[in-house]
C-alpha cells in the first residue's frame, strides 16, 4: 500500500517540477527533434530492450533507407532484416512492417490519432500506444515502461509487484487522471520528462542520482531511505542453457549459410550450419559427410556464448575449408554477408575475423 493518503495530489505536485527539470535537462535525442508519429514510433520499438546509445546509428540508417511508412510496408524481408540485424528481437522489425502495412490499407497511409486505432496496430502495447498518443497527438495517456514504474514506485513507497498486470493497469490508470489534469501542449512532454527521470537520475542499476533529482523532496522512499527496495519485482527465472556445434564452411571465398525456420527463435532469419552438442574437431568433421561439402580442413575451433533473454547458447565454432557446395546451403562471400545477409548476431560472433574483415 502507498505511505501517502493522497498520492493524486503527490503525483500533481511533482509535474510541473519534472516538466520544468526536462526542458533544463533534457538530452538531445535524433526523435525528439520532431513530433512525426513514424520517428517516434519506431524510435519507441528500437529502444525496447536495447539502450539509446546502441540505437541512434540503427535510427538514422533505418530512416534513410525507409523514409516514410509507406516505404517500410513495401520492404524487401531480407533488406528489412538487414537493416535491423544486430539490434535483436527481430520479432519487432516484422510486425513494424505488419503495422505499417495496417496503415496503408486501413488507415490511407495515415498514421491514426486515436489510442484506440494505434493499440490495435501490429506489435504496439500499452506503452507504445501511449507515448505515441501523448508525444504526438497530446492525448491524456500514459506510457508506462520500466523507466515510469521506478519513479512511481519510489515516489509514492507503492510496494506492490510491477510484474503484476492489475498493478500495471492500476498504475496506468492513475497516471491517465494525471496526465487529463495536465495542460494541453505540455502531455507528451510529460511522458518524456517520466522517462528521462528514469533513465538518467532514478535509475535502473545502481544508485539513484538522488541530488539531481526534481522531486527529490516529494519521494517517499527517499525520505524513509528505502530506494533501493523499489520497484518490487518478480524473482526472474534463471536461463536455460544450450549447446550447439556451429560450422563455417568455407569453400574459397564463399560461405554456407542457410534459413531459419519462419517461426519460433530468430524466424525467417539466415544463420550458419549448426547441429546440437558440442563436438570435438574430429567428431565435427566427420558429422558433416552427410553434407557433401567434399574434403574438409580444420582451420580454427574456438568457443563463442550468446545470451538471450531466457537462453543462453554455448556455441563452438568450427572453421573449415570444404572442396564442394552443396545446393543445400546458399553460399555467399564476406562482402554479402557484410551489405546483403542478415546474419544475427549469436551465428555473426561465430565468425572469425578473416571472414568478417578481410582486409
Amino acid at each position: 500500500m502507498n505511505t501517502k493518503a493522497n498520492p493524486n495530489e503527490q503525483l500533481r505536485c511533482a509535474v510541473p517540477l519534472m516538466l520544468q527539470w526536462f526542458a533544463e535537462n533534457q538530452r538531445d535525442l535524433p526523435w525528439r527533434r520532431d513530433r512525426i508519429p513514424y520517428h517516434v514510433w519506431l524510435s519507441e520499438i528500437m529502444l525496447q530492450q536495447t539502450r539509446v546509445e546502441a540505437v541512434k546509428p540503427y535510427y538514422a540508417r533505418f530512416l534513410a533507407a525507409l523514409p516514410d511508412i509507406k516505404a517500410l510496408s513495401e520492404c524487401e524481408h531480407d533488406t528489412l532484416m538487414k537493416l535491423w540485424e544486430g539490434l535483436g528481437y527481430y520479432s519487432r522489425a516484422r510486425n513494424l512492417q505488419k503495422a505499417a502495412q495496417q496503415v496503408m490499407t486501413k488507415h490511407g497511409g495515415e498514421f491514426p490519432h486515436t489510442y484506440e486505432e494505434i493499440r490495435a496496430l501490429a506489435g504496439i502495447g500499452d506503452y507504445t500506444a501511449g507515448a505515441v498518443s501523448s508525444i504526438c497527438f497530446d492525448l491524456p495517456e500514459p506510457a508506462v515502461d520500466g523507466n515510469v514504474l521506478r519513479v512511481y514506485t519510489r515516489l509514492l513507497c507503492d510496494a506492490r509487484c510491477t510484474d503484476e498486470p492489475a498493478v500495471r493497469r492500476d498504475i496506468r490508470e492513475t497516471l491517465r487522471k494525471i496526465y487529463a489534469e495536465t495542460p494541453e501542449g505540455t502531455r507528451g512532454t510529460l511522458t518524456q520528462a517520466l522517462m528521462e527521470l528514469g533513465a538518467t537520475v532514478c535509475v535502473p542499476n545502481g544508485a539513484p542520482h538522488c541530488q539531481c533529482c526534481p522531486v527529490r523532496d516529494l519521494c517517499e522512499a527517499r525520505r524513509c531511505d528505502t530506494v533501493s527496495q523499489y520497484p518490487v519485482r518478480k524473482e526472474k527465472k534463471s536461463r536455460r542453457t544450450e549447446e550447439y556445434t556451429v560450422y563455417i564452411l568455407q569453400c574459397g571465398e564463399k560461405i554456407a549459410v542457410q534459413k531459419r525456420p519462419d517461426s519460433g527463435l530468430l524466424a525467417g532469419l539466415w544463420e550458419l550450419p549448426h547441429l546440437d552438442g558440442r563436438r570435438k574437431a574430429q567428431q565435427a568433421i566427420d558429422d558433416i559427410a552427410a553434407w557433401r561439402t567434399g574434403a574438409a580442413e580444420l582451420i580454427s575451433l574456438r568457443s563463442c556464448t550468446h545470451i538471450f533473454t531466457h537462453i543462453e547458447w554455448h556455441m563452438t565454432a568450427v572453421h573449415l575449408l570444404v572442396t564442394k557446395m552443396p545446393e543445400r546451403f546458399t553460399w555467399v562471400t564476406p562482402e554479402q554477408l557484410a551489405s546483403e545477409t542478415a546474419l544475427p548476431t549469436a551465428f555473426r560472433i561465430c565468425l572469425p575475423d578473416i571472414i568478417t574483415d578481410p582486409n
